[in-house]
């Protein structure tokens, strides 16, 4: 079986190294770089499986590498914040990463957040069913809300007959809300069931995601529960 390739993009040059080490001991291909221009170019020649990248980068800073690399690629990025309640989490995550991990960061925790988006990545068909129920049912495997289409076994959606992209964290997402339409659905549900955290995380985590999916298959699809959480209109 072939090895996971990270790439992973920090400054700090005791920081990258001891990292590097830590994963290369968890069986990683690591890619190590030390700004963001070299990151982007390393991104670009390797194409890794999942990306860490630090939010404060010389040269190309963080959130503008991983815009970057959104805009060429689906692949999972985790940023890396010296902050937990720094706006660049939030950034990051608008310009399109998957989670983030504070710094200083433990290096199995590290570990299990890779682990965690990798397996949402690679099992994103497991969140909802084959049968069409959920919504009015179409096609074998389609799900139909008004002008929404969501093909569960293809992995494709389709807005007024057009393709819409999403992201495979975007897809996991939204299969969780057409599974079960009109049912409210907790961030802290949400977190679980599409990022993997058991212990709990950071809501803003999803609520940026709902965002971004928003824009994507229209404002009004997905309907806000102010206190409880979020629901998908049937």
């Amino acid at each position: 079986m072939a090895e996971t390739h990270v790439l992973f993009v920090e400054d700090d040059d005791v920081i990258r190294e001891a990292t590097q080490l830590a994963l290369e001991r968890d069986g990683f291909a690591v890619t190590a770089m030390p700004d963001g221009l070299a990151g982007l170019e390393a991104f670009r020649t390797n194409r890794p499986d999942i990306a860490l990248l630090d939010v404060m980068l010389p040269g190309l800073d963080g959130v503008s590498l991983c815009r970057r690399i959104r805009d060429e690629s689906t692949v999972p990025v985790i940023m890396l914040s010296a902050r937990a309640d720094s706006i660049d989490v939030v950034l990051g995550l608008e310009a399109g990463a998957d989670d983030y991990v504070t710094k200083p960061f433990d290096g199995a925790v590290l570990v299990a957040r890779i682990r965690a988006v990798l397996r949402r990545f690679g099992h994103a068909g497991g969140v909802a069913g084959d049968s069409g129920e959920p919504g009015r049912p179409g096609e074998r495997g389609v799900l139909v809300f008004g002008d929404l289409e969501v093909d569960t076994e293809g992995m494709e959606v389709r807005r007024d007959g057009r393709p819409v992209g999403l992201t495979p964290t975007e897809m996991r997402l939204l299969l969780e809300f057409s599974s079960a339409p009109g049912t409210v659905l907790s961030r802290d549900k949400l977190l679980e069931r599409v990022w993997d955290y058991g212990w709990g995380g950071d809501t803003r985590v999803v609520d940026v995601h709902v965002q971004r999916l928003r824009t994507k298959i229209g404002q009004d699809r997905i309907e806000t529960v102010r206190g409880f959480g979020y629901k998908l209109k049937a």
